[in-house]
């Protein structure tokens, strides 16, 4: 509630401590503590209902659908049969509801550590909340590292949708999480985490890829525009022991009626190639 004054909600985070995002607010929706960290949902102006996690978006209504889908169908299609897939974090229900759409996947597990989020998002973001509802999902409330360890051998593909490295989410951009991902994998299987954008913290984010380096044969970096996110941009490690996998040509394509009748805003076949052609000073950072 510090963020909000004269009915403007101000981004205000040491991740980023030199600029900072403003959004206009209609009405405070709800606000708590839950035992991992501060929840509150807004309704602004213009980006709709918005979901902020200790003082940081989430998402917004406006917006929110460039990184679900992204995140989502850029492992998925890349996958030549999805079957099985876990989902780590996304407690707003995002990743799930796109998920949900592949109809190669026949089973979704979700791993969420803050049943608070889940419940919240269910109330005051329903567009969101609604992969809840899929017959394909099992959701367990629990620390997504003890589920793993406790899985191995047993995805397709698991999808990483951590909010930013501080809390309850430090843990999950680490070497060693990397490790256990790659455990839990099937034989070729694929992972897609969260990864920051290449604007703020472009070394990092080499470090990161080269940390699940250690455990992956191919690992590549692609981006998403999400006008709300720091920098207006939003990236993905993608990972594959594959060493034949080339993630820029999907295995998988939805033609134009699928992405009508799956209600694909963001995500086809040419914004999935497109997602990993980066910046000249930037493929050089990562990939050099």
């Amino acid at each position: 509630m510090d963020n909000i004054k004269n009915g403007w909600f101000t981004e205000n985070n040491t991740l980023w401590p030199e600029h900072k995002l403003s959004l206009k607010i209609e009405n405070i929706l709800h606000q708590e503590k839950s035992n991992y960290q501060d929840i509150l949902v807004i309704k602004t102006k213009f980006h709709g209902i918005v979901l902020i996690l200790d003082g940081i978006i989430q998402c917004t209504e406006h917006d929110e659908f460039s990184y679900q889908e992204m995140i989502s169908f850029l492992p998925l299609c890349a996958h030549p049969n999805p079957s099985k897939v876990l989902i780590v974090g996304g407690g707003d229900g995002g990743v799930a509801r796109e998920v949900a759409k592949h109809p190669l996947v026949k089973e979704i597990v979700q791993v969420e550590i803050d049943e608070r989020v889940i419940e919240v998002s269910k109330k005051f973001l329903p567009f969101m909340a609604i992969g809840f509802q899929s017959p394909k999902l099992t959701l367990k409330i629990c620390d997504g590292f003890e589920y793993l360890r406790q899985n191995p051998g047993q995805f397709d593909v698991i999808i990483t949708d951590s909010s930013d490295p501080i809390g309850p989410a430090s843990n999950l951009f680490t070497e060693s999480y990397f490790g256990l991902l790659k455990k839990t994998l099937k034989s070729n299987g694929i992972i897609c985490s969260q990864a920051g954008s290449i604007w703020e913290n472009c070394t990092e984010i080499r470090n990161l890829m080269n940390g699940c380096k250690q455990h992956f044969n191919v690992v590549k970096y692609g981006i998403s525009s999400v006008p709300t996110y720091p920098t207006g941009h939003i990236g993905f490690i993608l990972a594959s022991d594959d060493e034949k996998k080339v993630f820029e040509e999907p295995c998988f394509k939805f033609n134009s009626q699928e992405l009508e009748d799956k209600k694909l805003k963001y995500y086809s076949y040419e914004m999935h190639k497109s997602a990993f052609v980066l910046p000249n000073v930037f493929s050089k950072i990562l990939y050099e």
